[in-house]
């Protein structure tokens, strides 16, 4: 995780999400991110080729840690076909924001 731009954690994911210890590391993160106090926090799952159930739960899981804390979490993409089709199978579009990329997930 890196700080970016005026308090925005920036966490960088890259390859797969998937099993315990992929998204045990995102879900690390993304815990750490929603309890630093953060204006935002933004997800890169631009270079992720796949995730799985435990890549969404460790996403869900973030959300609901952001919520919480009162930061916003946007996940940026551009989302590749698998990951997207993760979101739109399991319903759960809609439970997070998007933004096509970083810079828009940064600035929105």
């Amino acid at each position: 995780m890196e700080t970016v731009g005026d308090g925005v954690a920036l966490v960088r994911v890259r390859g797969s999400v998937d099993g315990w210890e992929g998204s045990a590391e995102l879900a690390d993160a993304l815990t750490v991110a929603a309890d630093g106090g953060g204006r935002r926090t933004v997800v890169d799952l631009s270079g992720v080729a796949f995730a799985d159930s435990a890549g969404l739960h460790a996403l869900l899981d973030g959300q609901r840690k952001h919520d919480s804390a009162g930061v916003p979490l946007v996940v940026a993409g551009p989302l590749s076909v698998k990951v997207r089709r993760l979101f739109e199978v399991t319903g759960t579009l809609g439970a997070f924001r998007f933004a096509d990329d970083v810079a828009a997930a940064i600035t929105e």
